[in-house]
């Protein structure tokens, strides 16, 4: 048996004898632990920081004695004076073994650390994007042994950081010779490895130790909105988040009207491409102006995007997704060159897109299955991305079905006469009192109730302004909990409601929920046309969801998942009085937040991640509502609020919901007579 010292790495376990001498980053290298280096073992980088434990470790059969590591030396203190090291903290490859010793590798100290995502039943990111640093000491020319520079640097990549046959574009030939002389024959390369272990190329390389960072963006390009993360490479944060209205909405609001602007305007389709670019560059200039960094630090862009948005931003006629049977130009997922986008990033950024799954259901569905990972579910699981063009998605580990459903901008707050997008002063809670038909409300930018003392100081300087999507769920479903609405949508006279708040609007009703014209601000009212554009936004939801429970064979799902920026915002029980999902248990539904953006941070930051979709995308089975006849009998239940054929048994357990018909007969005529159903 070997005499050398025993070396034990936590949290890994992985362990190993090494001669005295022996630095402490080499042993974890040949042990195969997660320890990171940038600078190769030079003592500059400070990322090999390890923590050694001393005393008797009965677990593992070790006792660590003072000693068991080599002394602190200059290179540790030159760096500690510096940037800081905490107590305790050594440089791995600093710090030699002496003798039995347990290492602990601190998880910033990892390369593959976890990124830690805020939801506690979301899965961890392992980080492994397809950008790195590798700092290289290139041997000087010698007229001896006659080579060109860039040969020297792929030979120290090779013997430094094995990595093997690097390659390098024109871009990096016309700076290397400037660029290593002036550091001395030290660089930092910036390497591009994708997920199939393609050949490594040389993005970038800097003179000396590079410590700017790099980045890479996570975008989920919506027909309504574009959100975007930007994200440190090296430790995986999310440095920046922002937003913008998507540029196209002036072509359309919805996707179909979009396809139809291009279909009947030539060169439809370049305008709207140009603008999507255009706003695309503006959101890389607000994230990066937030974080004071360079856009040319930016070196990795990942986008996520319903098929049409899919086309429109790569530069393809949406032409054949406007009718059946709505063909992609390409389903795979895209490895390109960020300025083949016209993306002002990095010269040599990279840019991925993630598959598309069907014509209807995008690289976003691919996104929230990313995130989600219904594959891997042990219950039968319903995620449901809502938005202007709903992705649904279906299964455990059986099986897994995806449709899309046309709900429309209704959600959003579009096609509603006192909707808005979400913003300060937009009402996004409402109760309404059954007994005196009042509402209170809470509004973006303020924690108070309508009622409550200080409101309209609190108020005050935004105002109320309208309602955003997840206020007009809630005042919809709160109408009906309320008895002034009935099952199918109407909204009662005010004798049928006993509220004086119902007031005559041509034929029909409408309701009154705020009065600011003597502040100076807008009446905000609900009516029945309002309740109709809800009706048919929920029911091509539900329906949607309902098609792929047929599908599938069941009549109930375990668990539902709302996604999407505007799904985080929405009150299950809400949800479900208005029958937008299927009945569970309230305790069953949960909030996913934005699960595109998140699938595309993942593949950001996880290039096996990228497999891994691709691979999973290929086995979902794709549901194409448009010609399912079923579809439409599902669409007319659901049309009802809830729904007129399904019960809703977990609903009503917890809701009483009032058993109101106020149609007269003449259609939507506002109703003034009450007949109860039988």
């Amino acid at each position: 048996m070997s005499s050398d010292p025993l070396v034990i790495f936590t949290p890994s376990g992985k362990r190993g004898r090494f001669p005295v001498g022996t630095p402490i980053l080499t042993a974890a290298r040949q042990l195969g632990v997660d320890l990171d280096s940038v600078c190769g073992g030079r003592g500059i980088c400070s990322k090999c920081q390890i923590a050694p434990s001393y005393g008797e470790f009965a677990k593992h059969g070790v006792t660590v004695r003072d000693g068991a590591l080599s002394e602190w030396n200059a290179v540790e203190e030159r760096y500690k004076q510096k940037r800081g090291l905490k107590d305790g903290r050594r440089l791995g490859c600093q710090a030699t073994v002496q003798g039995d010793v347990v290492i602990d590798v601190p998880p910033e100290s990892q390369v593959h650390k976890q990124v830690v995502r805020k939801r506690a039943e979301a899965r961890d990111i392992i980080m492994n994007p397809t950008v790195r640093l590798c700092y290289v000491e290139v041997a000087e020319p010698d007229m001896h042994d006659p080579s060109g520079d860039l040969e020297r640097l792929t030979d120290a990549l090779r013997d430094q950081w094995q990595i093997e046959g690097a390659r390098a574009d024109l871009h990096i030939l016309t700076t290397l010779q400037p660029v290593l002389r002036k550091g001395g024959w030290k660089v930092t390369c910036a390497i591009h490895q994708g997920a199939d272990d393609a050949t490594p190329r040389i993005m970038h390389v800097w003179p000396g130790l590079h410590e700017s960072g790099i980045f890479g963006v996570a975008v989920d390009l919506g027909s309504t909105t574009i959100a975007a993360h930007l994200c440190d490479l090296q430790s995986g944060e999310v440095v920046a988040s922002s937003g913008l209205m998507n540029p196209q909405i002036r072509f359309g609001e919805d996707l179909m009207s979009r396809v139809s602007y291009s279909m009947m305007h030539p060169g439809g389709a370049a305008e709207m491409t140009a603008a999507v670019r255009e706003g695309m560059n503006t959101l890389f200039d607000q994230v990066a102006a937030e974080t004071g960094i360079d856009k040319a630090q930016i070196m990795d862009a990942v986008f996520v995007c319903n098929p049409v948005m899919h086309h429109l931003f790569l530069g393809i006629d949406p032409f054949e997704l406007g009718q059946a049977p709505f063909a992609l130009a390409t389903s795979e997922a895209l490895h390109l060159f960020a300025r083949d986008l016209e993306l002002d990033l990095h010269p040599a950024a990279r840019s991925y897109i993630l598959p598309c799954i069907a014509g209807h259901v995008g690289a976003d569905a691919a996104g929230v299955v990313l995130s989600e990972a219904p594959e891997k579910s042990e219950d039968l699981v319903l995620v449901v991305d809502v938005g202007t063009n709903a992705e649904i998605v279906l299964g455990n580990r059986e099986k897994v079905l995806a449709c899309s459903s046309p709900t429309g901008p209704a959600f959003e707050g579009a096609q509603i006469s006192s909707g808005q997008r979400a913003a300060p002063g937009a009402i996004e809670r409402v109760e309404i009192d059954p007994v005196s038909k009042a509402p209170r409300f809470k509004v973006i930018g303020s924690d108070l109730w309508s009622d409550e003392p200080g409101f309209a100081e609190a108020t005050a300087a935004t105002g109320i302004t309208g309602i955003c999507g997840s206020g007009i769920i809630e005042m919809v479903a709160e109408m009906r909990m309320a008895g002034l609405v009935d099952g199918p949508g109407l909204i009662g006279s005010p004798e049928q409601t006993g509220s004086d708040r119902i007031f005559a609007d041509g034929r029909t009703w409408s309701y009154l929920v705020w009065d600011g014209t003597e502040q100076g601000g807008p009446k905000i009212t609900v009516t029945n046309r309002d309740i109709r554009e809800i009706q048919m936004a929920k029911a091509a939801l539900y329906s949607g969801a309902r098609l792929l429970m047929d599908k599938f064979g069941v009549d109930s799902v375990d668990r539902v998942v709302l996604a999407g920026a505007f799904g985080a915002h929405i009150s299950p029980k809400h949800a479900m009085v208005l029958g937008m999902i299927p009945d569970v248990p309230l305790d069953k539904v949960t909030s996913a937040g934005n699960a595109a953006g998140t699938g595309a941070r993942i593949a950001l930051l996880n290039r096996s991640a990228r497999a891994e979709i691709e691979a999973t995308v290929r086995n979902i089975h794709k549901i194409e509502t448009a010609i399912e006849p079923r579809f439409q009998e599902h669409f007319v239940n659901a049309s009802n609020i809830p729904n007129s054929a399904e019960p809703f048994p977990n609903l009503s357990r917890v809701v009483t919901l009032p058993d109101l018909n106020f149609n007269t007969g003449g259609g939507d005529d506002g109703g003034r007579r009450r007949r109860r159903r039988g």
